[in-house]
């Protein structure tokens, strides 16, 4: 039930640009290798940027409107980072930074979610000193993620339900909707709803978790509400 680490399914031969790799070949090293971004490393091998597709056509969209003349100076901060962009002449000065990473013992599952967040395609991941190792893609995570909603929700009953907390598989509704799991109905104990909401997260497959569960004891934390002991003071909670 558990996903493997990012480290089982990264691509190790990492492409990579350092900080004064110059505009022409990072166009060319896309190119040659079709791939739509890649890591900006330090001396040290450590991640300080990311470059995509998107920021050469950035560059290439805002030289035009330059050589046009166009009135930079009533732009947001959002544009005047593309005009930034735009006289990039290295990858340090066409980067996004910081860069989005992952740790290489991280979860398949976590490193989706960072990739959903943060809408990127790719992710570096380092090792514990921060230095570049790997990379992964959307496309690496296809094959865990691509499994149907109804084998997801099988699972989550046989494994959560019946073999974690002994319940009957009818205790709690489970939908499954492109990967998002949804528990609706009541548990025994206070304490059976984390477990129930952690360890239908590690199922392979599975996005994320929303919580619609109730419980008839509290068995745990006793002088808390349940808006404190919640967190956020809701009943529905997508973790």
């Amino acid at each position: 039930m558990k996903h493997d680490n990012v480290e089982s399914t990264m691509t190790s031969d990492v492409v990579r640009a350092a900080y004064d790799t110059p505009f022409e070949e990072i166009a060319r090293l896309l190119s040659r290798h079709q791939i739509s971004g890649l890591p900006v490393v330090d001396d040290d091998e450590k991640v300080i940027g990311v470059i995509s597709t998107t920021d050469l056509m950035v560059h290439r969209s805002g030289e035009e409107d330059i050589h046009r003349g166009f009135n930079w100076s009533m732009l947001t901060s959002r544009a005047r980072v593309r005009e930034s962009k735009a006289q990039a002449r290295n990858a340090g000065q066409l980067m996004t930074h910081p860069a989005v990473t992952v740790p290489a013992d991280q979860s398949i599952a976590a490193a989706a979610r960072i990739m959903a967040e943060h809408r990127i395609e790719r992710l570096p991941v380092v090792d514990d000193d921060d230095r570049l190792v790997g990379i992964v893609t959307r496309r690496d995570l296809l094959q865990v993620f691509l499994r149907p909603d109804a084998e997801i929700r099988r699972e989550v009953i046989d494994e959560v339900l019946v073999r974690a907390l002994w319940l009957p598989p009818e205790a709690v509704r489970v939908d499954v909707r492109d990967g998002v799991v949804t528990l609706t109905g009541q548990l025994p104990r206070r304490s059976d709803v984390p477990v129930a909401l952690r360890m239908a997260r590690q199922i392979d497959g599975v996005i994320a978790v929303v919580d619609e569960l109730t419980f008839s004891v509290t068995d745990s934390r006793s002088g808390m509400s349940e808006e404190e002991f919640y967190g956020d003071g809701g009943r529905r909670r997508t973790l």
